[in-house]
């Protein structure tokens, strides 16, 4: 197909499929002309990824390039895929954070729950600022508070995972998780939302 073909079937302009192209993100077409080149399906599946990536987790165009080349070197491992799209780890050369100096309730949660889970992944530290932060404001908050959400959590996460089995191809089930876990996220605070007001017209209703 054509680079306009292109453009209509991925849903990215021509002007941001060329930037692309000479940011190293997306591979060059097969040349025909001078001036002109011939794109695949291949082409189109990268385009909606790198949509994703940018579009949706918010990457900048150089952090997602980096994940498009990490993800060519673990195609065949979908825990290193899924970990890569996620945020669970960083790329390949990217500074890792330090390990948060005070993630002993944290630990002992995931401990709790069985979970085998990496030093560096970024929710470890939103637990413990959002726990230190509970405590500040006088609450008595602690790990074991959290035990019930983290047991649904994981049946969501079962939920989620579920969702991507079908996708044989890497690129399409890098794009799947992306726009399932990023774009769901706010849809799920809202039905947050909405059974807690369920709940107490149940309990406090008239």
């Amino acid at each position: 197909m054509r680079i306009s073909e292109l453009s209509r079937r991925s849903g990215v302009s021509t002007a941001t499929i060329k930037y692309y192209l000479r940011e190293g993100l997306l591979p060059p077409g097969r040349p025909t002309a001078a001036t002109q080149a011939e794109y695949g399906e291949s082409h189109v599946q990268r385009l909606r990824l790198i949509r994703a990536l940018i579009g949706v987790r918010g990457l900048t165009v150089s952090a997602a390039k980096d994940v498009l080349d990490a993800i060519s070197e673990v195609e065949t491992d979908t825990h290193e895929l899924l970990g890569l799209v996620f945020g669970v780890w960083p790329v390949a050369g990217a500074k890792d954070e330090d390990p948060d100096p005070d993630n002993s309730e944290v630990s002992a949660l995931l401990a709790e729950m069985g979970w085998k889970v990496t030093e560096h992944n970024p929710a470890r530290h939103v637990i413990t600022q959002t726990l230190h932060t509970l405590r500040s404001l006088g609450m008595d908050y602690d790990w074991q508070s959290l035990i019930p959400y983290a047991q649904l959590a994981g049946k969501t996460a079962a939920l989620d995972l579920d969702q991507l089995q079908d996708p044989a191809d890497p690129i399409e089930k890098a794009e799947r998780a992306v726009l399932l876990t990023f774009l769901l996220e706010p849809a799920l605070l809202a039905l947050r939302r909405l059974a807690q007001e369920a709940e107490s017209t149940v309990r406090y209703g008239g």
